[in-house]
């Protein structure tokens, strides 16, 4: 049976969802695939985000051959045979570009990668390669350059699947529409808050429900609770949500550490999943603890990794020892307040240029534009040495973003400060 993410992917540029950062109409991706000017691309992101969908519709906008392979199925034999194909269709009497789309690109080794760089050449192939990881980690340097467009997908937002999910209901050809499905206020917000930015789990439960769904029966949050194997109570009220994850951190902030493990046990009993939580607390490890006790962010973030490797329900006691811990510990929100400080000057005020003697020097012709003359290297005077580093104006103004609490480590930042001068 087909997936019903498969049948509900669309075919025209106009309805796919997501990714407006660089596909709307009128985008320069848009327009380049509408005139036919699209050339290769990396295509990297979460699963369920459109990667293959895009790449599907671009190929058919581009009246091209297309070939589609998954690089964990598919070795170099393979691919061999399809360049030589490739070739023999771009040399031949047709004189066609295949494209190729190379799902989890990520997966082939560098000697696998590097096949592709003559026919990429040659412009045998248009290349639309699609990863789950950072290309510039996991993909080869003479791919990247040669390829050239490099396009991050995210997570779709709540709204958006909700519009996926509404046209699935609602479409009576591919979708779900002819089955007059009945859903309780408010279930498909829970399944779209469930499925985390994934179109595919999304539509894929939704599917799962309607094939199984008794007769008489509706959607509700029970129903999606037993299809997504979670508890909902943490999304049958949205308020819950922002009000529960609130209290945490405030309770955090608040150096209560038995109000902040009352909220995460709410939360984990609730339904709320460890990447729900662990976004949270790598934000308040930044924002609320931050230099009073600057290994925070890092335990932190480690007990998150280790929520999310293990998964629940041992997860939630790796999230435990992260709340204790930052509820335990100095506070200081001195960084976010110089970082909103710096950031509301650049809004309201005319800023002065970089000065002269700060600017990059490593290139010929800057000293006869002035740049890096006089800079003095701190080093060289055993770590410090005065000297303006502000902007002109901001400089002549005194502006004192960064003010150190007196709490945990911080106050010996503060204290080094001082004794160079820069606080009082």
């Amino acid at each position: 049976m087909i997936p019903l993410s498969t049948k509900m992917r669309p075919s025209s540029l106009d309805d796919f969802v997501g990714q407006k950062h660089f596909m709307y109409k009128g985008s320069l991706l848009y327009n380049s695939i509408k005139n036919k000017t699209f050339d290769s691309a990396i295509f990297f992101g979460p699963s369920g985000t459109g990667k293959t969908t895009l790449a599907r519709m671009i190929a058919n906008e581009m009246d091209a051959g297309f070939t589609e392979i998954n690089a964990s199925t598919t070795g170099i034999k393979e691919l061999k045979e399809i360049l030589e194909n490739a070739k023999v269709k771009f040399f031949g009497l047709e004189q066609r570009t295949t494209y190729l789309y190379v799902d989890e690109f990520h997966r082939w080794n560098k000697l696998q990668q590097d096949s592709l760089l003559k026919a990429l050449e040659e412009g045998v192939i248009k290349f639309i390669g699609s990863t789950t990881e950072n290309p510039y980690f996991s993909i080869n340097n003479a791919i990247l350059s040669r390829v050239g467009h490099i396009y991050e997908f995210k997570r779709l937002t709540k709204d958006e699947i909700l519009t996926v999910l509404n046209r699935t209901l609602k479409d009576r050809e591919k979708g779900l529409g002819a089955l007059n499905l009945e859903c309780a206020d408010g279930a498909m917000d829970i399944l779209a808050d469930m499925s985390d930015g994934d179109a595919r789990v999304a539509l894929d439960a939704l599917g799962f429900i309607a094939d199984n769904l008794s007769e008489g029966k509706k959607i509700d949050s029970d129903v999606i609770g037993e299809a997504m194997q979670r508890r909902t109570t943490f999304y049958d009220k949205s308020e819950d949500k922002y009000n529960l994850l609130s209290a945490l951190q405030k309770s955090v902030r608040g150096s209560d550490p038995d109000a902040a493990i009352h909220y995460l046990a709410r939360l984990i009993e609730g339904g709320a999943d460890e990447k729900m939580i662990g976004r949270r607390l790598l934000v308040m490890a930044s924002e609320d603890i931050s230099l009073a006790y600057p290994n925070a962010i890092t335990i932190v973030n480690a007990c998150v990794q280790a929520a999310l490797t293990v998964g629940f329900p041992e997860a939630q006691i790796n999230l435990a020892e992260a709340v204790i811990l930052m509820a335990s510990c100095p506070k200081s929100n001195r960084t976010v307040e110089a970082l909103y400080a710096a950031q509301s000057d650049l809004r309201s005020k005319e800023i002065d240029d970089v000065p002269a003697h700060l600017m990059d020097s490593h290139y010929g012709g800057a000293k006869k534009l002035g740049r890096g003359i006089g800079y003095k290297y701190p080093h060289q005077y055993g770590g410090y040495v005065e000297q303006q580093y502000l902007p002109d104006n901001l400089y002549k103004d005194g502006v004192d973003y960064y003010e150190p609490s007196d709490n945990g480590t911080e106050a010996s930042f503060k204290k080094y400060l001082q004794s160079i001068g820069k606080k009082k």
